[in-house]
């Protein structure tokens, strides 16, 4: 992952290690939440860099200590997650020698969830997910943001397992498939909240709404995912017996 472009590391699940550390990650919640709700309210391209710090009460140099843009900020919630992903791909109990590396990336992913997602997650995902839908440059970052951590993981699998060919296209299409099958998941657990698309609103954006799904739902349907992963290439070709065009 290039450390130039790329968020700072997520929060550690353990407890701060000092009184500057709790500050640092208050600081940092504070700046995703804030910007969360002032983009929701009042749309993303109507809310200026100055107006976001100027409401967290910190300098724009505060502010790159923590992200790179608004758009890196507004999807915290979700890099989060992939930033702790590729952290515990790194020390991941590898198992047998014979284990698939799929296998390894989903329970890598699984674990990363379990660390990282809370009831508050849920509504900030909420929230930056919807804000994603109608932001082309938060989609383009996402895009980006994905291709880093891909290359990230892929760096770590290369340098912790035997794979002779550095062209052997077999761990890249390991990773895609388990990001594919997330985002899968992911847009299912979202369409659970039981508001029309799945929109939240910005009130109270510590909290979960009203009919969020859970953190624990989303492993749920993530395993899911991996189930229908694993039968995806036997999906057999069944012909409808009504081939008549739909009008």
């Amino acid at each position: 992952m290039s450390t130039a472009s790329a968020s700072p590391p997520a929060p550690s699940s353990g407890p701060p290690s000092s009184l500057r550390e709790r500050k640092k990650r208050r600081t940092r919640q504070l700046l995703v939440d804030t910007s969360l709700e002032l983009f929701t309210e009042r749309g993303f391209g109507n809310v200026t860099l100055d107006e976001l710090c100027d409401s967290v009460e910190v300098s724009k140099r505060t502010f790159f200590r923590y992200f790179t843009s608004k758009e890196d900020v507004a999807m915290a919630p979700t890099q989060d997650l992939w930033l702790t992903f590729v952290d515990v791909l790194e020390t991941a109990d590898l198992g047998p020698a014979d284990r698939p590396v799929l296998l390894l990336i989903q329970d890598t992913l699984l674990t990363a969830l379990d660390r990282t997602t809370t009831d508050d997650w849920s509504h900030r995902v909420l929230l930056s997910r919807n804000l994603a839908e109608r932001t082309p440059s938060m989609d383009a970052h996402g895009l980006h943001f994905c291709d880093r951590t891909t290359r990230a993981a892929l760096a770590t699998l290369h340098r912790r397992l035997d794979i002779p060919d550095p062209a052997d296209l077999r761990p890249r299409l390991a990773v895609d498939m388990v990001v594919a099958a997330f985002h899968c998941a992911l847009a299912t657990w979202a369409s659970a909240t039981g508001t029309a698309n799945g929109t939240v609103t910005a009130t109270a954006p510590a909290a979960a709404p009203r009919n969020a799904p859970s953190p624990d739902s989303l492993s749920a349907h993530t395993r899911h995912a991996f189930t229908a992963l694993a039968a995806a290439p036997t999906f057999p070709v069944t012909p409808c017996h009504d081939t008549s065009p739909q009008l």
